[in-house]
């Protein structure tokens, strides 16, 4: 039979969560004070730090072989980011821009947003792309968009004013004390402004020691075949059997 030490050290191999902490009389040892202060601090660096939004686009660019569009949220500073997530929901003035690029029947519509963590994007979400867009080779894939200062919903005005039939964006998620850049992505079946996270299908902890690249590819490959098949996502559409009405009007 396994003693307390060997249990714990079996525990620790499976998570980066800190379990069975040993105490130095009343009080936790130095080395796990200081290596939670560490680890809050790079949560906190990773909310407030600001995406190279340039260097992104630049890098999606060599990914696609098409334009990349550099957009952002209402929010002018990451203080009102994260004051005012609504926003951080909608297009500023770089909303023309989109316009210029609207394609009709496009199946998919691409949006990489900072979020709550700019370090996630820029560690994973070229490599996600990289493995996802070989597996959407046979759909119209819209010009894809990067978003400074961008939420998730921010994908739902994108979407619709691009026509996209279904929107995923890649997205930076609240860092965590053992995860300070874990990536999220939103599939959204026909976007448009006034959608509901009910209405999406997420896939989280997209980094190294979470998700796989090669897993998150194909989760998404999974998700949008499916969204585009049975005209929806999220759970009341999955509940009721229905499609979700397009951006206009009834489906």
């Amino acid at each position: 039979m396994s003693g307390p030490h060997e249990m714990v050290a079996k525990l620790r191999a499976l998570t980066t969560a800190r379990v069975g902490l040993e105490r130095t009389g009343v009080s936790q040892r130095t080395q796990d004070v200081l290596a939670f202060q560490l680890s809050h601090a790079q949560a906190r660096d990773a909310v407030h730090a600001r995406l190279d939004a340039g260097a992104v686009a630049e890098r999606m660019a060599k990914i696609t072989g098409g334009p990349v569009l550099g957009l952002r949220s209402e929010a002018r500073d990451r203080a009102e980011y994260l004051q005012r997530p609504d926003r951080g929901r909608r297009l500023d003035d770089s909303r023309a821009l989109l316009a210029a690029h609207a394609q009709k029947g496009a199946d998919v519509a691409l949006v990489i947003a900072d979020g709550l963590s700019a370090l996630a994007v820029e560690r994973h979400a070229a490599a996600v792309l990289e493995r996802l867009l070989p597996r959407l080779s046979a759909l119209h894939i819209a010009p894809l968009s990067v978003v400074e200062q961008g939420r998730v919903a921010i994908g739902d005005e994108i979407g619709a004013v691009l026509g996209a039939r279904v929107m995923v964006v890649l997205i930076g998620e609240r860092p965590g004390l053992s995860s300070p850049d874990s990536l999220g992505a939103y599939v959204t079946f026909a976007p448009r402004v006034g959608r509901t996270d009910a209405e999406r299908v997420c896939l989280s902890n997209i980094r190294n020691a979470g998700l796989s690249y090669d897993e998150a590819a194909a989760q998404l490959e999974r998700v949008i075949s499916e969204a585009l098949a049975r005209g929806w996502t999220g759970v009341a559409a999955g509940q009721s059997g229905r499609a979700l009405p397009g951006p206009g009007g009834e489906s």
